[in-house]
C-alpha cells in the first residue's frame, strides 16, 4: 500500500479494456466515501486534486488525508494534480508528493503548449512523478476550468501524435464531445468515437484521458431538484458512451460533478426531513453513504475496475 505512479494502473488497463476512475477530492468525507467504495469493489483508484480543492483544502491537509486514506484502505493510490495551469503549479504538487501531475496549457498555440508541457514532463519525470497533458479544448464550467463553445476545439489525431512524441507525457486527455460541468449536451448526446478510433490507432497502447465525463445521475438530479435549488436541463455522458471508450483505449475517466450532487442531494434531503439538526455529524454522514454508493456503481457499471487493485 502506498502512494504510486498511473503507470502500472494505466498498463493494465489498457491491456484489460477498463478506465480507471479519476475522482475530485475536496474534503475528508469525499476522500472517505471514495475509499470506502474502492475498497469494497477492490478496485484501482487515482484521487485527484483540483487548483479550486488546492485553495478551499490547502495542498498539505489533502495530501495527508489522501496518506490516511493509504494507511486505511491498503490500496495504491495514485494522487494527482487536476488541470495545473502552469509549471510552477505542477512543480510545487512534485514537490509536495504528488505522484502524478496534469499540465494543462491547451488554451495556448500548439507550439506553446508543447514547450510548456515539456518542461513539467523534464521536472516531474526527474523527480517519479508521470504527466498528463490536454490537446483540444472542452467547453464547460467546473470548478477553475472555464470554456466557452466557440473556444471549444477537438483533438486533431496527428497532432497528438506529435504532442505525445515531443513532449514525452505520459497520458494524454482528448477532447472528443465531453463538456465540464452539468450541461454538457445541446440536443442528443454524441461523443465522437471514429475520432477516438484513429487516436487509438495511431497511439497504440498509449493511455488517454477522458475529462467532463460525469453523467450526471438523474437520481441524484431529481433529489436535488425535489429537496430545494432545481438544477433545471442538466444532461451528463450516457454511461454506454463511457463504457465504449473504456475499452477503447481511454484509461482515465475523470469524475467529478457526479460527486457534488451525490453529496448535495443527500445534505438537501436531510435538511428537508430534518431542518432542526445542527451536527455536521448528522448530515456529512448520510453524504459520505451518498458518495460511496455512487462511486461503487461507476466502478462496477462503468468503469469496469472492479477487482484491479495493485
Amino acid at each position: 500500500m502506498a502512494l504510486v505512479t498511473s503507470t502500472e494502473m494505466f498498463k493494465k488497463a489498457y491491456e484489460g479494456g477498463y478506465a480507471i476512475g479519476a475522482f475530485n477530492v475536496n474534503n475528508m468525507e469525499i476522500i472517505q466515501g471514495i475509499i470506502e467504495a474502492a475498497k469494497a469493489e477492490k478496485s484501482a483508484l487515482i484521487l485527484q486534486v483540483s487548483a479550486g480543492a488546492r485553495k478551499y483544502a490547502s495542498p498539505i491537509y489533502l495530501k495527508k488525508l489522501v496518506e490516511a486514506a493509504v494507511q486505511d484502505s491498503g490500496l495504491d493510490i495514485v494522487l494527482h494534480l487536476d488541470h495545473g495551469e502552469n509549471f510552477e503549479i505542477c512543480k510545487q504538487c512534485v514537490d509536495d508528493g504528488f505522484t502524478s501531475v496534469m499540465i494543462d496549457a491547451s488554451h495556448l498555440p500548439f507550439e506553446e503548449n508543447i514547450r510548456v508541457t515539456k518542461e513539467v514532463v523534464e521536472y516531474a519525470h526527474a523527480h517519479g512523478v508521470v504527466v498528463e497533458a490536454e490537446l483540444g479544448r472542452l467547453a464547460g464550467v467546473e470548478d477553475a476550468v472555464n470554456v466557452s463553445e466557440k473556444d471549444a476545439s477537438f483533438t486533431d489525431p496527428d497532432q497528438a501524435v506529435e504532442f505525445v512524441e515531443r513532449t514525452g507525457i505520459d497520458s494524454l486527455a482528448i477532447a472528443i464531445g465531453t463538456s465540464h460541468g452539468a450541461y454538457k449536451f445541446k440536443g442528443e448526446p454524441r461523443l465522437d468515437f471514429e475520432r477516438l478510433d484513429i487516436i487509438t490507432k495511431k497511439l497504440p497502447g498509449f493511455p488517454l484521458v477522458l475529462h467532463g465525463a460525469s453523467s450526471v445521475l438523474p437520481e441524484f438530479v431529481e433529489l436535488c431538484n425535489k429537496y430545494g435549488g432545481e438544477i433545471p436541463g442538466a444532461q451528463g455522458v450516457p454511461e454506454d458512451m463511457l463504457r465504449k471508450a473504456a475499452k477503447s483505449g481511454v484509461c482515465k475517466i475523470n469524475i467529478d460533478t457526479d460527486l457534488r450532487l451525490a453529496m448535495t442531494a443527500a445534505i438537501r434531503k436531510h435538511f428537508v426531513e430534518h431542518p432542526g439538526d445542527f451536527d455536521p455529524r448528522k448530515y456529512l454522514g448520510p453524504a459520505r453513504e451518498a458518495i460511496k454508493g455512487m462511486v461503487q456503481h461507476k466502478i462496477r457499471n462503468v468503469l469496469g475496475s472492479s477487482n484491479t487493485s495493485l
